[in-house]
C-alpha cells in the first residue's frame, strides 16, 4: 500500500513567487511612506518652520511605541495568532497612522486651536510636526511588525528552498520603494502640489503614499487567501499555529541567548548608519556638494537603495547555493565606514557629482551585504516555534538605535552648526536652503560602522567555534 502524497501549495514555483509579490508590494509601499518627506526637509522647514531639532524628532516618531515593548507584543501575537492576522493588524496600523500623520501636516490642520495646543505642549516643536510625529508612531508600529511578518512567512513559504533569494527579492523590491519615493517626491510636492493644492507642499506627496498603503493592505488580504489553502494542505489549525505550541517563558530563552545578542548588537549597529543616513542623505548632499536644489539631490541619493536591489537577489542567490554569510557581515560593515568617511571629508573638499554617485551605489551595494547575509540566519540559530518572537525581539534592539539616533543626529546638526556664519547668514536671509556642516553626524555614523564591523568579526569566530552553520548554504544537497 502506497502512502499518498500531498503536495502544497508552495512546491509551485508560481504559487510562492506570487505570494512573495504580495507581500514585497506590501512593503514596497510601506518604505515610500517612511521616506516620503526624507526629500523635503528643507521644504517641510520652510512650510511648517521644522528645524533639524523637530525633524529629527519627528523622524524618530516610526520607533518610539516599539522601544517601548509595542515590537515585543508583536512577536508573541505573530507566534500565537499566526501570519495572517498579524500582517493584516500591522498594514491597518500602517494606514491609521499616515491618515494621522497627513492630517496634521495639512493646511486645514494648522488653524485649528487644537494645532496651536500642541505647539506650546511638552516642548518647544511645532504641534504639525508632533501630530506628524505621532501618525508616524503608530504607521512605525505596522511597518515593524509588518517586518517581522514578512520574515516569518518567507521562512514558512521558503523553508528548505530557496530563502536566501527570497528574502533579498523581498528586500530589492521594498528598497526600490525608497529609490521610487526619492524620484518622485520632490516632483509630486511641486507638480501635484500645484496642481491641487494651488502651491509646492509637502501634503502633496504624503496623501499620494497614503492610498498607496491602503492599496498594500488589499494586497495583503489577498494574500491571506493562499496562505489559508497552505495551512489546511500542511494539516494545520486555521490561525496558522505550529505543532509545538510557543510559550511566553521561551521569550526568556532567546534573551538568554548569546548568540541573539550578538546578531542583534550588529543589527542596532549598522542599521543606526543607515536609516537615520536617509533621513537626511540627501539635504547632506545638497550641502556637501553646494549649488544643487533638493530635486538634484533626491535624484543622485536615489540610487542608494538601486544599488542593493540590484546586487541583494544575486547575493541571496550566493547564500542559498554557497554560504559565507558570517564574511558578507564583514565585507558590508567595512563598506558601510569608508561611505561615510567619504561623504564627512572627501565630497566636501571635491564637491564632486561623480564621488557622490559612486559612493551612494558602493554604500547600496554595503545595505545588500549586510541584511541579505543577516536576516536569512536567524532561522538556523533559533527555534522554529519562536521564530517571530526573535525575529521581534532583534527588530526591537534595532528599533532602539532607530529611534534616538535620528534624534542624536538632528541635536547634533543643530548644534555643531550653532556658529557656523554661512547657517546664521541664511537663516537670517530666511533663504529657502540653509548649509549646514554634516561633518560631525557623518563621523557618528562612521564610529556605528566601526563597532559593526568588530561585532561582525567575533561573529565569525563564534561561527567557527560552535559551528552555528552562518557559513553554510541554506540548500541542502
Amino acid at each position: 500500500m502506497t502512502e499518498k502524497v500531498v503536495k502544497l501549495i508552495n512546491d509551485s514555483p508560481t504559487a510562492r513567487w506570487t505570494a512573495l509579490i504580495l507581500i514585497a508590494l506590501m512593503m514596497f509601499f510601506g518604505y515610500m511612506f517612511v521616506d516620503v518627506m526624507s526629500p523635503l526637509q528643507s521644504l517641510i522647514e520652510k512650510e511648517r518652520a521644522w528645524g533639524p531639532s523637530a525633524f529629527g524628532t519627528y523622524a524618530a516618531g516610526e520607533y518610539i511605541l516599539n522601544v517601548c515593548g509595542f515590537l515585543i507584543i508583536a512577536g508573541i501575537i505573530l507566534d500565537k495568532c499566526g501570519i495572517r492576522f498579524t500582517g493584516t493588524l500591522s498594514a491597518s496600523l500602517m494606514l491609521v497612522g499616515a491618515c494621522i500623520k497627513f492630517v496634521g501636516i495639512s493646511d486645514w490642520f494648522q488653524g485649528t486651536g487644537f494645532n496651536e495646543w500642541l505647539g506650546t505642549w511638552w516642548t518647544a516643536m511645532p504641534g504639525s510636526a508632533k501630530m506628524a510625529a505621532f501618525g508616524f508612531m503608530i504607521f512605525g508600529c505596522g511597518c515593524e511588525m509588518a517586518g517581522i511578518t514578512v520574515s516569518r512567512t518567507i521562512a514558512k513559504w521558503f523553508e528548505g528552498k530557496e530563502m536566501a533569494l527570497a528574502m533579498g527579492l523581498e528586500m530589492a523590491i521594498a528598497r526600490v520603494g525608497v529609490f521610487a519615493i526619492f524620484s518622485i517626491s520632490p516632483w509630486l510636492a511641486s507638480a501635484l502640489g500645484n496642481s491641487i493644492f494651488g502651491k509646492e507642499t509637502v501634503v502633496a506627496p504624503v496623501a499620494f503614499c497614503t492610498v498607496l498603503l491602503l492599496i498594500g493592505l488589499i494586497f495583503f488580504l489577498v494574500f491571506c487567501v493562499m496562505d489559508k489553502k497552505l495551512d489546511k494542505q500542511m494539516g494545520e489549525q486555521a490561525n496558522g499555529a505550529s505543532e509545538e505550541e510557543f510559550k511566553i517563558s521561551d521569550v526568556g530563552k532567546i534573551l538568554s541567548s548569546k548568540t541573539f545578542w550578538v546578531v542583534a548588537l550588529l543589527c542596532v549597529l549598522y542599521y543606526s548608519a543607515i536609516f537615520p543616513f536617509q533621513r537626511y542623505g540627501a539635504n547632506m548632499l545638497q550641502c556637501n556638494i553646494g549649488d544643487m536644489s533638493p530635486q538634484q539631490a533626491s535624484n543622485i541619493f536615489r540610487w542608494f537603495p538601486i544599488g542593493a536591489a540590484v546586487i541583494t537577489p544575486f547575493l541571496g542567490n550566493f547564500l542559498d547555493k554557497k554560504g559565507k554569510g558570517a564574511t558578507m557581515l564583514i565585507f558590508g560593515a567595512l563598506l558601510l565606514i569608508i561611505c561615510h568617511l567619504v561623504f564627512a571629508f572627501l565630497l566636501p573638499a571635491t564637491h564632486s557629482k561623480i564621488l557622490a554617485y559612486a559612493t551612494i551605489v558602493v554604500l547600496g551595494i554595503s545595505f545588500a551585504l549586510v541584511p541579505a547575509a543577516l536576516w536569512p540566519s536567524v532561522p538556523k540559530i533559533m527555534d522554529p516555534r519562536y521564530l517571530g518572537s526573535a525575529y521581534s525581539l532583534i527588530f526591537w534592539v534595532q528599533n532602539v538605535g532607530l529611534c534616538f539616533v535620528p534624534m542624536l543626529i538632528g541635536n547634533v546638526l543643530q548644534s555643531s552648526n550653532a556658529d557656523n556664519p554661512a547657517v546664521i547668514a541664511a537663516k537670517a536671509a530666511k533663504a529657502d536652503f540653509i548649509p549646514y556642516d554634516y561633518t560631525m553626524p557623518l563621523v557618528i555614523f562612521a564610529s556605528f560602522g566601526i563597532l559593526a564591523l568588530l561585532i561582525a568579526i567575533y561573529l565569525k569566530i563564534m561561527d567557527k567555534k560552535h559551528h552555528l552553520g552562518l557559513e553554510e548554504p541554506n540548500i541542502k544537497k
